[in-house]
């Protein structure tokens, strides 16, 4: 929690002094009432109430005041709210290695029936858009609010051959969120002003989702590509998919293709995405929805001044109410 004006913290000095002296008096209260009668005459003349109704009124009223004090500091709070809009780009390894059978049916078939599901469940006001890569990269669906077609465009990759360009991946990407950006600046994307009403368009969150199962072997380095990445403000997550007992038929000959995790994380990690590690469909599925319920929701603080005021009105007419009722009078 954080405050606009705290130092409206310092009303709260006086209900702290107010309700030490609430303590004192009740105090003094009782060594009166002990002096000028005895215990047992006290018990006949004074009806038996329950104790705690005498100080609920008044504990109200210090909650209360509290509430109002804390209002008038303007407190707000991190809220996790749902965008309204936004890029995600799903890159998908095609390499030859992707045709290992450790996963059913393979690889490649699992991650892109996984990756087809995820792209289903995108909000519809999200574009998505579709990468696949090998020895280079392809954007096969420009990012769109039409998820049919990313799906359709999943659903037809198929072996890309030789090589692994995970850097050349992620600067395709780079590339659909400067085209988006581009269109808002011109309009043709219908871009939101900023909240700021400075009329310029607000820049639409992006997110790139790659999945593969080796280290980078052509193209550019994933370095530079995570450098792109953080100067256009996309997020990379990444998947390492596979198991390390993976064989596939390459050149001819079946070879050995464990996961190799390390320049995906560091990839992650140089973006400030996150690093997942999927070793069968289930798990993949599993990644793919956490990875959907963070990109769908962000934190956006959110002032409560309105309903701390509004809690320390209750309060206060909720003590007059009861003392009224109980004691005739208000607190």
């Amino acid at each position: 929690m954080t405050f606009l004006t705290p130092w409206f913290l310092l009303a709260l000095v006086p209900v702290a002094a107010l309700a030490v002296a609430y303590l004192l008096v009740q105090r003094r209260r009782r060594r009166y009432a002990v002096r000028f009668a005895t215990l047992p005459m006290l018990d006949k003349l004074v009806p038996k109430r329950p104790r705690w109704r005498r100080h609920l009124p008044a504990a109200l009223v210090l909650v209360g005041l509290t509430a109002l004090g804390f209002a008038g500091a303007r407190p707000e709070i991190d809220v996790r709210v749902p965008y309204e809009r936004a890029t995600v780009i799903v890159a998908i390894d095609t390499s030859g290695s992707m045709q290992a059978d450790d996963v059913d049916p393979n690889r490649l078939e699992a991650a892109k029936s996984a990756a087809e599901s995820f792209v289903a469940e995108m909000p519809e006001t999200f574009n998505v858009g579709a990468i696949a890569f090998a020895g280079g990269a392809d954007v096969l669906a420009p990012a769109t609010r039409d998820h049919e077609a990313v799906r359709e465009a999943i659903a037809g990759m198929d072996d890309g051959g030789g090589g692994t360009a995970i850097g050349e991946a992620v600067f395709e990407a780079v590339g659909e969120v400067d085209r988006l950006s581009d269109e808002g600046a011109t309009g043709s994307a219908s871009p939101s002003p900023t909240p700021g009403g400075s009329g310029e368009p607000e820049r639409i969150p992006a997110r790139l989702v790659l999945l593969s199962d080796g280290a980078n072997t052509t193209g550019r380095e994933p370095a530079a590509a995570a450098e792109a990445a953080r100067e256009a403000g996309m997020p990379v997550s990444t998947i390492a998919y596979g198991t390390d007992s993976g064989v596939a038929n390459l050149w001819g000959t079946q070879q050995a293709v464990p996961v190799d995790e390390t320049s995906l994380r560091q990839l992650a990690d140089e973006t400030d995405g996150r690093f997942y590690r999927a070793s069968s469909t289930d798990e993949l599925r599993e990644v793919y929805q956490d990875i959907g319920s963070s990109i769908g929701w962000h934190e956006e603080p959110v002032e409560i001044t309105p309903w701390l005021a509004l809690l320390g009105m209750l309060l206060a007419l909720t003590a007059g109410a009861l003392s009224l009722r109980w004691f005739a009078r208000i607190v």
